[in-house]
């Protein structure tokens, strides 16, 4: 059995010995594929380092989070896009809208989102997006990015079922993380509706911890609790959910 996780920020560990410690627990739970998303210029390092250190098992990605949307976001807009030049992706990410923080940058956040929608376009690469109160506004934006290139992860996803129905019909798959297994989420009810052929597992480590470490600091080895749960909603074996999720991230990443 292999657990992917789709979405991971394991990587802040890079430099010290957490890391493998980490990497230890995430392959006695079965975790043996993990993808890394930057934030903002200064997490591509660690970002490489984690990579260079399990090659066979860490996968980067690369973007500007919306939450590092600032005054300067066309500088670091430049500097992520030539490290594009230097090392291979897998995916633009994460990217997106967030509107829990701040609602001032919404104009801003929409056209680095533009932006690194064309570099994944060019690139032939998938998106991984962040949407944080924020649905609205970012159907609106991909209505316009349609096409049969976009395609990607709908990182996080904590929406309704029309939301849920509307990302699936924009080419996108739905990352289910820690959330489902929080009572009162309503995230499980929608995860049942899903089929599994659309959905990703991730952890988004370190926030987000499953039950029953809500509330502690997340890491990707706790997946395994996750799949237990989306294993549970749909009535199969957790050896299912893994071969069926890892199948998925395969088919959106090309490795």
């Amino acid at each position: 059995m292999q657990l992917t996780d789709t979405h991971t920020h394991i990587y802040y560990q890079a430099g010290g010995p957490e890391l493998a410690k980490q990497m230890d627990r995430c392959f006695e739970n079965q975790v043996g594929r993990l993808f890394l998303p930057n934030v903002d210029s200064n997490s591509i390092d660690k970002v490489m380092q984690t990579v260079s250190a399990y090659p066979d098992h860490c996968y980067p990605m690369l973007g500007l989070h919306p939450c590092s949307v600032k005054e300067d976001y066309r500088l670091e807009l430049e500097t992520i896009e030539k490290a594009l030049s230097q090392y291979k992706v897998y995916a633009i990410g994460e990217i997106g809208l967030d509107l829990y923080w701040d609602k001032t940058k919404l104009k801003e956040q929409i056209e680095a989102f533009k932006i690194q929608v064309d570099w994944a376009k060019d690139r032939n690469l998938p998106i991984v997006i962040h949407c944080r109160d924020a649905f609205d506004e970012l159907f609106t934006v991909l209505k316009d990015l349609r096409d049969d290139k976009l395609r990607g992860i709908f990182h996080c996803f904590t929406g309704t079922l029309e939301q849920a129905k509307e990302a699936i019909e924009y080419g996108f798959y739905l990352g289910i993380g820690g959330v489902v297994t929080f009572k009162n989420a309503g995230l499980d009810k929608v995860v049942e509706e899903v089929s599994l052929d659309h959905i990703v597992l991730e952890t988004d480590s370190p926030y987000l911890a499953p039950a029953p470490f809500r509330g502690k600091e997340n890491e990707s080895s706790y997946l395994y609790h996750i799949a237990e749960k989306v294993a549970d909603l749909h009535q199969r074996s957790i050896e299912e959910i893994a071969e069926i999720t890892t199948q998925n991230s395969k088919n959106i990443f090309g490795v």
